[in-house]
């Protein structure tokens, strides 16, 4: 797997080679500091990966994502920033960037988001699915449980009444692995990230009885 790092600050760069080298120890993994060399590194060969910062010298924000959409439209874009996802969120993913993380969030969700952009599908937080929802002109999360099907939907119904994944395939008769899928789906669907964020949409939503 190839990946590119562009940051402007060495210390962010360093720490995000050392959490990426760590979950892919065979990767190649290049670093540049500025929005030219980024663009000349991401039209000089391909990359799997693109990870970039959107405040760096030269151009930056939804700016640099379309030059990098234009030159390598096949590299999925991971927007980090040290900007709250309410100022440039939407700006970067209707621009054609693949996900968006927070600096203070990247070290528990970096690998996490890779992993959806490696399999060809967007990260997006809670927060941001929020975000984006809204600038549609609906509650995007009124409709999130009625996106499952019948029997995801009875899944999340077990998860947030406090059963595990041994207890509901027993419940269900059905394999651990095929709740543990089912799981990952449900979350996946709903866009959260977490059992406790499906307890609290659960409790906002009052399904407890649907």
């Amino acid at each position: 797997m190839r990946i590119l790092i562009a940051d402007d600050h060495n210390v962010v760069r360093k720490g995000l080679k050392l959490i990426l080298a760590e979950a892919y120890p065979h990767a190649h993994i290049e670093e540049v500091c500025d929005s030219a060399d980024l663009l000349l590194q991401a039209a000089k060969s391909p990359w799997d990966i693109i990870i970039s910062d959107i405040s760096m010298p030269g151009r930056s924000g939804a700016e640099i994502v379309k030059e990098l959409k234009a030159i390598a439209p096949q590299s999925p874009i991971l927007i980090l920033s040290t900007h709250p996802p309410e100022q440039y969120a939407l700006r970067t993913i209707k621009s054609g960037a693949s996900g968006y993380l927070t600096k203070e969030s990247a070290p528990e969700e970096l690998v996490k988001a890779i992993e959806y952009l490696r399999a060809g599908k967007r990260y997006l937080t809670a927060e941001v699915a929020d975000l984006l929802a809204e600038s549609l002109g609906y509650d995007y999360k009124e409709d999130l449980h009625k996106s499952l099907s019948d029997r995801e939907f009875e899944i999340f119904k077990q998860i947030v009444t406090g059963k595990n994944i041994t207890e509901i395939a027993a419940i269900l008769s059905v394999s651990k692995n095929a709740v543990s899928a089912s799981r990952s789906r449900i979350l996946e669907k709903m866009h959260l990230q977490t059992t406790t964020d499906l307890i609290k949409y659960a409790l906002e939503k009052n399904l407890w009885q649907e």
